[in-house]
């Protein structure tokens, strides 16, 4: 896989109230696919530039964990965090929240593969996914529309 995906929908509430519904990463595993949860690590306990976590990840029957450090935590706006695996770069994640100009938000997930040759060559074994690409887009696509479903199931 090379470049980015990026996968959109619309969501009917602030972009505020989407921030803290995503920024919330303990709550991950219960909208994506592949993420069971998070560890937060070196004192950290919400995110913010530089904090990191441990990103618990599951595929039927593999399990593993990448370090993952934020680079950006814009409430309302944009959170991101970069992914490593034993110290070598695995992928950028970024959430964009934009408002759409009727009360909702247009909220994008997408994630840029940085894997190098040692990284790319080892995964299918470690991880059970052979296509990366279609495995992401495929996970996305449940993650935000869990995520959607959760806030307009609580919105007022």
């Amino acid at each position: 896989m090379s470049g980015s995906i990026s996968v959109s929908t619309t969501v009917a509430a602030s972009p505020d109230d989407v921030y803290a519904l995503v920024a919330d990463l303990g709550r991950m595993g219960e909208w994506s696919p592949e993420a069971a949860g998070v560890r937060w690590v070196g004192g950290a306990t919400v995110p913010r530039p530089g904090a990191r976590f441990r990103g618990r990840n599951r595929n039927r029957l593999w399990r593993w964990q990448t370090t993952c450090t934020v680079v950006t935590a814009d409430p309302g706006r944009e959170l991101s965090w970069r992914s490593s695996l034993l110290g070598l770069p695995v992928a950028l994640w970024r959430y964009q929240f934009e408002a759409d100009g009727s009360g909702g938000t247009n909220l994008t997930e997408s994630t840029q593969d940085q894997r190098g040759f040692l990284v790319r060559t080892l995964a299918p074994a470690a991880t059970g996914i052979g296509d990366r690409a279609s495995r992401n887009r495929e996970t996305m696509t449940v993650t935000l529309a869990r995520i959607k479903a959760e806030l307009e199931r609580t919105s007022p």
